[in-house]
């Protein structure tokens, strides 16, 4: 059984990739993803690298009727066609070199439970169409066989890439996205959100604390809002990363402006990016 849906503000910090935030912003967006939980539809989430993307999809799953079946990720980026098409749909024995037996893919792995496919928008287009039939028909055949298997699985994908734009260009299938996108979710970049930032910092500061059998530390106003103004182009992960470096690195109980890294203390005033 489902349940309740994860609350804004996680206490304690368990563990440093939590969903924590207070912007109005992120509580639209947990309200969606509230509701696509409640339902089987296919989840399309979008957003800059380093946003948190996964967790939003991990959360879909906890809080879904699939929750006591498997959660299985795959990242589409950085994989040959045919590892990632192995990865996908398994493969039997011989079937290309270095296959010396039998591998379920994770759309079997994931039967019955939910596949979170991650950066979805770099799979070839062989790929796509494949991953097509297997949302059409309910079935995958592994690499090397002609024998079908039933699967019983949810598809959450996630990509930072603008899929309609890649569908203007030719490298991804309009009717891919379509199918993918049924319940679409916009995770926005840290930037535009920095009263979450306060909340996040906190979050961390306990947690490497923690970790790293620190005393306690508090930030100064002034360094707070020299965090808030900071851009973070890599957002989440980028002041996760910033946070433990100060933890370690500060000498004493209060992390003050001197203390933050020479690009937050110095901002950028460039224009924001274009959301996606």
């Amino acid at each position: 059984m489902a349940r309740p849906f994860l609350p804004r503000v996680v206490e304690p910090a368990r563990e440093p990739r939590q969903l924590v935030c207070v912007s109005s912003a992120m509580t639209a967006l947990l309200e969606t993803a509230r509701r696509a939980a409640s339902s089987p539809a296919k989840v399309l989430i979008t957003g800059e690298s380093g946003v948190g993307k996964d967790l939003i999809a991990r959360q879909i799953h906890i809080h879904s009727d699939r929750c006591t079946r498997p959660f299985v990720a795959l990242n589409c980026a950085g994989l040959p066609e045919t590892l990632l098409e192995s990865e996908l749909f398994g493969h039997v024995k011989g079937s290309f070199t270095g296959a010396y037996r039998d591998k379920p893919g994770k759309l079997q792995l994931a039967h019955r439970g939910t596949l979170f496919l991650d950066e979805v928008g770099d799979m070839s287009p062989k790929t796509q169409a494949k991953v097509l039939r297997v949302l059409q028909e309910g079935e995958v055949e592994r690499l090397g066989s002609a024998r079908t298997i039933k699967v019983d699985v949810r598809i959450i994908a996630a990509t930072n890439k603008n899929l309609e734009e890649e569908i203007e260009k030719g490298s991804f299938r309009e009717d891919l996205y379509f199918r993918l996108a049924v319940i679409p979710i916009y995770v926005p970049p840290l930037r535009e959100r920095p009263e979450d930032i306060p909340l996040l910092v906190r979050h961390y500061i306990e947690y490497f604390c923690r970790e790293n059998n620190q005393r306690p530390r508090r930030v100064t106003p002034a360094a707070m809002e020299l965090l808030q103004r900071y851009r973070w182009k890599g957002n989440i992960r980028e002041l996760r990363n910033t946070v433990e470096r100060l933890i370690i690195m500060t000498p004493t109980d209060t992390i003050d402006i001197a203390d933050l890294p020479s690009a937050v203390r110095t901002p950028s005033t460039a224009p924001a990016a274009p959301r996606p």
